[in-house]
């Protein structure tokens, strides 16, 4: 990714040591930075009006509305400006229903690493 703009990345989960976790995946992530860190599904809503990330890693139980509520919600608040979303959580991805809401993928919290991240990004941009 030499010579691109770095991708610019929000994360949010309502548990800081998932917080942390996320953002030093995204650190050592050649070609990823970490503009924010958010605790709840509302508070995603205004930090990608504000900070403007080209990727949100979104938790998916999350306190008031959830990561699922807040990735549809970021689709229809700016259709076609919308940043990539990337639901996480600790369960398997057929304990929750994530239609219509617009994520690019899902990964499992236990298998966030630089090479998925890289992967989801790329399967991600590739397929918009």
């Amino acid at each position: 990714m030499e010579g691109m703009t770095e991708v610019r990345v929000l994360v949010v989960d309502d548990q800081d040591a998932y917080r942390r976790a996320m953002a030093a995946v995204v650190s050592e992530t050649a070609g990823f930075v970490v503009v924010g860190a958010v605790s709840t599904g509302e508070d995603s809503l205004d930090a990608v009006r504000e900070l403007a990330p080209d990727l949100v890693l979104m938790d998916v139980n999350l306190p008031g509305i959830d990561g699922i509520e807040a990735t549809a919600r970021l689709a229809s608040d700016a259709p076609g400006e919308a940043p990539v979303v990337v639901l996480l959580s600790t369960y398997d991805e057929d304990e929750f229903d994530r239609t219509g809401c617009d994520a690019a993928a899902y990964v499992s919290k236990a298998a966030f690493s630089p090479e998925r991240l890289q992967e989801v990004w790329q399967d991600a941009t590739t397929v918009h």
